[in-house]
């Protein structure tokens, strides 16, 4: 039976159960951890854990709601600070890859592959993928001509979500590989998105025009 607990103000007994159980998640991933493992390493009893996040899920959302929000605000300030719509995806692809680099516990919860599929944990992930989407097709938009964005909204959906699930994707790989710098895996998607944006945004020629 692990000790009795130094007695702490119920906010801070709660962010160090956050922090602990955090670095579990990141560390086994969702699945792998129990309750009983993580009120043994904050060294409380598992009533004491249940009593402050009532069940496991609950404990990983928690988790989850600081990942989340931690990557949107770094994401949302890059874009923020552009200096005008083509910077702006440039700035919010560095942006998650610098989160990535500086953060690797907070993006193995946001992003574990272990997660489960259904019930409110995946609802959860997929509401901050939805509004990481949503900035990106905020910045694509605003690179094309004002007169074509209406028309535009269904393929900048489409290339929005293919251009976060490409940033997902490498960034599983860079964890496991190292093989680039986290900056240079963020100039290789980019460098490999804009010039297929640029051609998007031309104005289109007329029926009638000729070569």
């Amino acid at each position: 039976m692990p000790p009795a607990p130094r007695r702490l103000p119920r906010a801070e007994r709660a962010q160090q159960m956050l922090d602990v159980a955090h670095a579990l998640f990141a560390e086994r991933g969702y699945a792998a951890v129990t309750m009983d493992e993580v009120a043994a390493a904050v060294g409380v009893t598992k009533p004491l854990l249940y009593n402050y996040f009532g069940n496991k899920e609950r404990l990983y959302l928690a988790c989850l709601e600081r990942a989340g929000d931690a990557l949107l605000a770094t994401v949302v300030d890059a874009v923020g600070a552009a200096r005008g719509p083509d910077e702006a995806l440039r700035a919010g692809v560095r942006a998650f890859f610098a989160f990535l680099d500086a953060d690797r516990d907070a993006w193995r919860v946001h992003f574990a592959e272990t997660l489960p599929t259904s019930g409110e944990v995946a609802g959860q992930v997929e509401a901050y993928r939805e509004r990481l989407t949503a900035l990106v097709a905020t910045a694509l938009l605003q690179q094309l001509p004002a007169g074509r964005r209406l028309r535009a909204r269904i393929e900048v959906e489409a290339l929005s979500t293919a251009v976060m699930g490409a940033a997902e994707a490498l960034g599983r790989w860079w964890l496991r590989t190292e093989a680039l710098p986290a900056a240079d895996t963020a100039e290789l998607l980019i460098t490999t998105v804009e010039p297929g944006l640029r051609e998007r945004s031309r104005p289109r020629r007329s029926r009638g025009a000729t070569t």
